[in-house]
């Protein structure tokens, strides 16, 4: 009794959450890995690419650096339901392991509170 309890419970938790109206964010990736790239050949610039697939407009509230070393740059506009859009980030290049958190925000309803982590992994080399 106390297993149908426990699936029925998480089977209406589930519904619930699928049925909920607001804009859904989705990333293609939330880990860019640079590997290992050479200071002066490569700009540092990378894009998460991310969808709306909720049924409101997406607004990107703000994006944070762990570090001035990153910068990222966010949409000024609402994404519409269904469409696509990009956050670019670029990385200062300075020679050692690359190790950095950049955090969305976003009016998105299924992250907590609307906050995604992404992060940048490598290691900038000196040739």
């Amino acid at each position: 009794m106390k297993k149908l309890f426990g699936f029925l419970a998480f089977l209406l938790i589930n519904l619930f959450s699928y049925g909920q109206d607001g804009p859904k964010i989705e990333f293609k990736q939330e880990t860019i890995n640079y590997g290992d790239v050479v200071k002066g050949k490569d700009d540092g610039i990378r894009v998460f690419e991310f969808t709306n697939t909720g049924n409101a407009p997406l607004i990107i509230t703000d994006v944070k650096s762990s570090c001035g070393c990153t910068v990222p740059t966010k949409p000024n506009q609402p994404i519409m339901p269904g469409k696509s859009d990009k956050i670019t980030v670029k990385y200062n290049m300075n020679p050692g392991p690359i190790s950095k958190t950049i955090t969305v925000e976003s009016n998105a309803i299924n992250k907590l509170n609307g906050v995604v982590p992404l992060r940048i992994k490598g290691t900038v080399i000196v040739e």
